[in-house]
């Protein structure tokens, strides 16, 4: 899934799974074993019959391609969690002005939310390769178009033009997940550990991503950040859509028939998990900031946001290792259970050493609820619309994200500055109801 990048410190094929084949070497004399050791039953050792479990990483990769398309889709990514900081440094120092930057970076959000889902319906009808290159060079050269009316010092309103053109850029990492699915179609196990590895990407890149254009774009120069980011875009994507043997078929025109995602029943009740989860990532975000300027260390704001995906990375490896048990839907909402009570534990906190304690906790809970819910989409959504559904989802979170930092960033000018704890708190305890009112609806 891609979760937007915060406004740092500013404001916020299919197939079988492949084995490797293995020579042994048997000591002299000893006699090679024929078969799986057994237990006093008869039956195959649990232990000699099961893989490794720390080798459920290593074992999604044996597929042919699915590193190629992985260092492709993690390449096209990083940049994701670098537009948002990059664009609020560039235009903020070259223009003196934090509420343009505010209010460029908004206008680029809503047109994402209502561009990426038709790019990604296209996506599925016509095919990956055929579609996100195209969007990407039409992205690229849009961006790089706002890099010279920066640099030229053009109108305010050529800020907003070239970001909202901009706003094609495909989502790679949903893109990503229909391939696992595609893969492992008839394997629930492997697809548990992709999604899971696939959650953990998205935190990888939405932890360094930052940091990353925040050092280009003040030891360089303004433009560094976007110009960097732009260029890992392009080369994560063309090698993307160059594995295409992995690559899901294209119904093309067929595709155009299939019920739309948001018409399939359980999908509305889980975009709205996914709104209120984007409401809590918001307003964690800029309390968080809001807090720590009120303790005089607002320097320290982007390290303690950086636990909280951490601690989400950390609980994504962990939960990719677990067997799932269960119908998804519950699965989901016992997720979104531990969501909704870890997001009130910075309500705890007394000062930032705590606070810190409390997101990286908190933390642990996000990439669980995002694996079963992006697990979910897949059993609800035909395979004809599944990158659709995917980003449906994603632009669900973009939604959440820009109603969470708007409330809490009214809440953190009118009340004190933890006040806003209340919002992500109020928001997991809202995605809970919603959640668990879908156990009654089982997937297709």
């Amino acid at each position: 899934m891609h979760r937007p990048a915060p406004l740092l410190l500013l404001m916020v094929n299919g197939g079988t799974l492949i084995a490797a084949d293995r020579t042994v070497n048997h000591p002299v004399g000893a006699r090679p074993s024929r078969g799986p050791s057994r237990g006093p039953s008869g039956e195959p050792s649990r232990k000699a019959s099961e893989p490794s479990r720390l080798g459920a990483y290593r074992r999604i990769f044996a597929a042919p391609g699915t590193t190629a398309f992985t260092v492709g889709s993690l390449l096209s990514r990083a940049p994701m969690g670098m537009f948002g900081v990059s664009l609020i440094i560039m235009v903020a120092t070259t223009r003196g002005s934090y509420a343009l930057a505010g209010a460029v970076a908004a206008a680029g959000m809503a047109a994402t939310a209502v561009l990426a889902p038709v790019v990604a319906r296209l996506t599925d009808q016509y095919g990956q390769a055929r579609i996100a290159v195209p969007a990407t060079v039409w992205s690229v050269a849009a961006c790089l178009a706002l890099l010279l009316c920066v640099r030229y010092d053009a109108p305010s309103w050529t800020l907003f033009a070239t970001y909202i053109a901009k706003s094609t850029t495909p989502n790679t990492g949903g893109m990503a997940r229909a391939r696992w699915a595609r893969l492992y179609r008839d394997d629930p196990a492997a697809r548990h550990v992709a999604n899971s590895f696939e959650q953990v990407a998205d935190e990888l890149c939405f932890l360094l991503g930052p940091v990353l254009a925040a050092f280009l774009c003040t030891a360089l120069f303004p433009e560094a950040g976007m110009l960097v980011a732009n260029v890992l875009l392009l080369a994560g994507v063309l090698l993307f859509a160059a594995q295409r043997g992995t690559e899901p078929p294209a119904p093309g025109r067929a595709g155009a028939g299939t019920r739309s995602p948001v018409r399939i029943p359980g999908m509305p009740a889980l975009l709205a998990v996914f709104f209120c989860t984007g409401v809590v990532f918001g307003a964690m975000e800029i309390t968080t900031i809001a807090y720590a300027d009120s303790q005089g260390h607002t320097s320290a704001a982007g390290a303690v946001l950086a636990l909280q995906a951490a601690g989400s990375g950390v609980a994504g490896l962990l939960y990719g290792l677990s067997r799932p048990a269960g119908p998804a839907t519950a699965r989901f909402a016992g997720a979104v259970a531990a969501m909704a009570a870890l997001m009130t534990l910075p309500l705890l906190a007394r000062n930032l050493p705590e606070l810190a304690c409390c997101l990286f906790l908190a933390g642990c809970a996000t990439a669980p609820t995002m694996v079963n819910g992006m697990t979910l989409v897949q059993s609800l959504v035909p395979a004809a619309r599944l990158n659709e559904g995917m980003t449906l989802a994603v632009t669900g979170i973009l939604a959440g994200i820009s109603a969470g930092a708007a409330l809490a960033g009214a809440a953190a000018e009118r009340f004190a500055p933890s006040t806003g704890f209340w919002l992500p708190a109020a928001a997991g305890a809202l995605a809970l109801l919603l959640a668990a009112g879908m156990k009654k609806a089982p997937p297709r």
